[in-house]
């Protein structure tokens, strides 16, 4: 119930947190990488625990509309074009105040290679403990969580060396 309040609260403008850093927020270090159900964006169920222990994984909770996730995506698309054939990044974009249409719209427009996957029930963001969006989780080839940070500025290739 907290994500969804956190969700909503920056859907509106207000602010939740400060810039927070690995660990100030979300999910623990160290912890097994959850399974939670999302959508593709052409409507099909993906269970998130089927791709952990497969690679390493960057997921990103993130919308349209968070200028936290406007400001990390140069990163986020730098690092996948580095580590892209060793990590699996997957973005998933939460309901709050979203659509499937426009998210896909937006990930066209933006030219992104990596999975976008669409949380319509809260799924993962409740499973992953995800304060608010541009936060960030990776997990090593074994499940996981070696990292989750909050907001646009994050190390990610920092980040992703954790869990090579």
């Amino acid at each position: 119930m907290k994500v969804k309040i956190a969700f909503a609260a920056l859907a509106l403008g207000i602010p939740v947190a400060g810039s927070a850093h690995a660990q100030d927020l979300g999910i623990g270090v160290g912890k097994k990488a959850p399974a939670a159900v999302v959508y593709s964006l052409d409507g099909k169920k993906v269970d998130l625990g089927s791709y952990v222990g497969k690679t390493p994984i960057l997921m990103e909770f993130w919308a349209v509309w968070c200028p936290n996730c406007r400001e990390l995506e140069p990163s986020l698309i730098a690092t996948q074009k580095k580590y892209g054939s060793r990590v699996k990044f997957i973005g998933v974009a939460v309901a709050i105040n979203e659509s499937v249409a426009r998210v896909k719209a937006y990930a066209q427009k933006h030219s992104f290679t990596h999975e976008i996957l669409f949380d319509t029930d809260g799924n993962a963001a409740e499973a992953y403990d995800a304060p608010a969006t541009s936060y960030v989780v990776v997990i090593d080839k074994s499940g996981k969580i070696v990292y989750a940070g909050l907001g646009g500025d994050q190390n990610l290739e920092a980040a992703i060396r954790k869990a090579l």
